[in-house]
């Protein structure tokens, strides 16, 4: 499963908040920097694989323990349709 953000959303520094929020038409989510560590890393070139190994290593983190973590936020990020996930 590969994620990509889709077409009207994006990531932003919202100094004002000074949080980073993701963006989409008539929507804003602010984000803690967990959920910007994985949408930061979402490019809709690496797979969710490859996206948690990265994490597990930059927080030092079992694969194990937040593969299903990441899975189900980008899952429900898809509900919402501000995520794609494609097989």
């Amino acid at each position: 499963m590969t994620p990509a953000l889709p077409p009207g959303v994006r990531l932003h520094w919202d100094a004002v908040r000074a949080c980073h929020v993701l963006l989409a038409p008539e929507r804003a989510l602010m984000l803690d920097e967990i959920g910007h560590a994985i949408l930061a890393r979402v490019d809709g070139v690496i797979g969710v694989d490859t996206l948690v190994a990265g994490l597990a290593v930059d927080f030092d983190a079992p694969v194990a323990e937040i593969g299903s973590d990441v899975t189900e936020f980008l899952e429900g990020l898809a509900r919402e349709r501000l995520v794609d996930l494609h097989a």
